[in-house]
């Protein structure tokens, strides 16, 4: 029989020149327990980063393993057993563990002196519930140890708080201080897209729990401060009360799905509505004011979506919809609500404004307003004033001020909605007709 660890790494060498990796697991270990002879079969232990179906490609006589091993597949060859397991390609997890040291088979045939032998990692299928106790005990909890739990992965932390706001379900005491304790390790070791992977499968309708559940980790302090430091920006709310811009945030995240549920982007728009505060506040006879802060919060949101890996489409939309998210909260004549029709992405604009009154629980009397000047919107502009106002029309039909001009105002409107007046000099004929008629 030839060296089985000689053989082993020539397996190893063949997969990598193949463009995958694989390294024999605890070879100190699987050596000892060769050399005392326990066991009838020769078996070796690898891991690689190689799916079955890549496997057998390259060795066609490899066979699945059985349904209660995490192995990926079992390879026969000269009578050694070479048992392939997954390797760790998470990410997020602790460098320490990266390196599988033991399988439960090695532990099974290593006894009492294998526990000195082991680490967190051990080869398995992914899952992404594998690491959670049971959801119906009515809690978010990380399985066995939570601090060794997270160590094998730490996207695993962000992952709690995204099962907490989908599910509605507390985070369990002990593995909620554990994600605290380890926050900036979630940071250093999981990279951004994957952190942008979990936060992209929060609910729009939960978004604002999920944000809150990062604030109160402390991992939002690091990963979005702009967002965070708007605790520190005080308001009076309508009913006197003082508030936090962050408070009102999140309630307008919560209130934003109410008209427009599923909508992600949206919501994620209202999270940085009010970044640009930051950079505008000023203290003017004891009161905030923030010039330009939609414009200025529309840099600073693209520049933190760039730093979180957001695709550029979705960057454009959520920064245009920070930009002009307050141009419906203003009482618009015809004119505005014109311009504001010819905004990209006006319904969502409008839902933006209506979570900000519901939020902060403050008049309609504009938004409302706004809302009758939509129907007319369609309405060519000449149709809405008539071409003479009503001193133009005194001056041209000789009259003085009464209820005449407003007769002849709205006759005027009239012949022009209808086409029988099209420009100035036939409306000036139009009324001084109507006023020698009068007469």
């Amino acid at each position: 029989m030839p060296d089985p660890f000689k053989s082993a790494i020539g397996l190893c060498n063949t997969i990598a020149r193949n463009g995958y990796e694989a390294y024999i697991i605890n070879a100190r270990m699987q050596q000892r327990h060769l050399a005392s002879g326990n066991g009838d079969n020769v078996e070796i232990a690898l891991a690689s980063d190689l799916a079955f179906d890549e496997l057998i490609k390259i060795f066609p006589h490899a066979l699945p393993a059985k349904s209660n091993d995490h192995a990926v597949a079992v390879v026969d060859q000269e009578g050694i057993r070479f048992r392939f397991y997954p390797a760790d390609f998470v990410e997020g997890s602790h460098p320490e563990i990266t390196v599988a040291r033991v399988t439960r088979g090695l532990l099974d045939k290593g006894g009492p002196e294998a526990i000195s032998l082991t680490c967190q990692y051990l080869p398995r299928p992914a899952d992404q519930h594998e690491d959670f106790e049971d959801l119906r005990d009515g809690e978010i909890a990380f399985r066995g140890i939570p601090d060794e739990t997270l160590r094998r992965n730490y996207l695993l932390g962000i992952r709690a708080m995204r099962f907490a706001a989908n599910y509605q379900l507390p985070i369990e005491a002990n593995s909620w201080i554990s994600i605290i304790r380890n926050r900036r390790r979630i940071l250093d070791y999981t990279p951004i897209n994957e952190i942008m992977d979990e936060w992209r499968q929060v609910e729009a309708e939960n978004l604002h729990y999920f944000v809150e559940l990062l604030d109160a980790s402390m991992v939002l302090h690091s990963l979005v401060p702009e967002v965070a430091a708007l605790k520190k920006l005080t308001r009076k709310s309508e009913d006197n009360e003082l508030t936090t811009e962050f408070e009102l945030t999140l309630e307008i995240m919560r209130r934003y799905p109410e008209e427009l549920p599923y909508d992600w982007y949206g919501t994620m728009a209202c999270m940085f509505h009010a970044v640009g505060k930051l950079y505008t506040a000023e203290l003017f006879e004891g009161e905030w004011m923030f010039h330009q802060y939609p414009r200025v919060g529309s840099k600073i949101a693209r520049k933190i979506l760039r730093s979180l890996g957001m695709d550029p489409q979705d960057t454009d939309l959520i920064c245009h919809l920070v930009r002009y998210h307050d141009r419906f909260t203003y009482m618009l004549n015809d004119k505005g609500i014109r311009r504001f029709r010819a905004l990209d992405e006006y319904p969502r604009l409008i839902e933006i404004a209506r979570a900000m009154i519901k939020a902060s629980g403050g008049n309609y009397a504009a938004f409302n307003h706004n809302m009758k000047l939509l129907d007319r919107a369609d309405i060519p502009e000449e149709m809405l004033e008539p071409l003479l106002n009503g001193n133009e029309i005194m001056d041209f039909a000789g009259l003085k001020p009464g209820p005449m001009v407003g007769r002849l105002r709205d006759a005027l409107l009239q012949a022009q909605i209808a086409g029988d007046v099209t420009n100035v000099p036939e409306a000036v004929a139009f009324v001084q007709q109507r006023a020698g008629s009068s007469e």
